[in-house]
């Protein structure tokens, strides 16, 4: 594995109140304080910034909890993101997305056993990330199961989680180690 280019930072290069925020979201996630928070947070503002508006996305969005899981894993998957894929997967499986759905994911949206809205979703999903942008044909399919606002939603979650993939892969962050149990070493 490359070594990272950007390190995790200490409390001292995050700050007290970042190294809080990243304990949070690594307890929440099963794992130690995750390594990409911690590489953002190197700088401070820009890393609260960013927590602030990924989590209106997510968890704090609109769409149903397995939708998002669902375009997110989609995308990690199609830039080959191991490190969201994999941090993607304990998330999604709170939210029903279960090992045959993680599956039936790397087939795509053609594969069988996706509802309707489920293939609309991971349609535009793959749009997106090909070509940036969605056709008339990908974007009716998709406003007969979202709401305008839904999609205008839809669209931000995929372009943040493209963006992140490239931050990820450009500064090789490395993945997280699970949490260990109480009492274990």
């Amino acid at each position: 594995m490359t070594a990272p280019r950007a390190t995790p930072g200490g409390i001292r290069e995050v700050g007290v109140v970042n190294w809080l925020a990243c304990r949070a979201a690594g307890r929440a996630a099963g794992t130690g304080p995750p390594n990409l928070f911690l590489t953002l947070a190197r700088r401070r503002g820009l890393f609260r910034g960013w927590l602030w508006f990924a989590g209106r996305l997510m968890p704090g969005g609109t769409l149903p909890r397995r939708d998002t899981e669902l375009v997110i894993l989609r995308v990690a998957h199609l830039r080959d993101c191991h490190y969201e894929f994999g941090h993607h997967v304990r998330l999604a499986r709170r939210a029903g997305v279960r090992e045959p759905d993680v599956e039936r994911l790397k087939a795509g949206p053609d594969a069988g056993g996706w509802t309707p809205r489920e293939r609309a979703i991971l349609t535009a999903a793959d749009r997106l990330h090909a070509e940036q942008d969605l056709d008339d044909e990908t974007w009716t399919r998709l406003r007969t199961h979202l709401t305008e606002g839904e999609c205008v939603e839809l669209t931000m979650l995929a372009a943040h989680y493209e963006m992140l993939a490239t931050v990820i892969t450009t500064l090789r962050v490395q993945p997280d180690r699970p949490r260990r149990p109480a009492g274990g070493r």
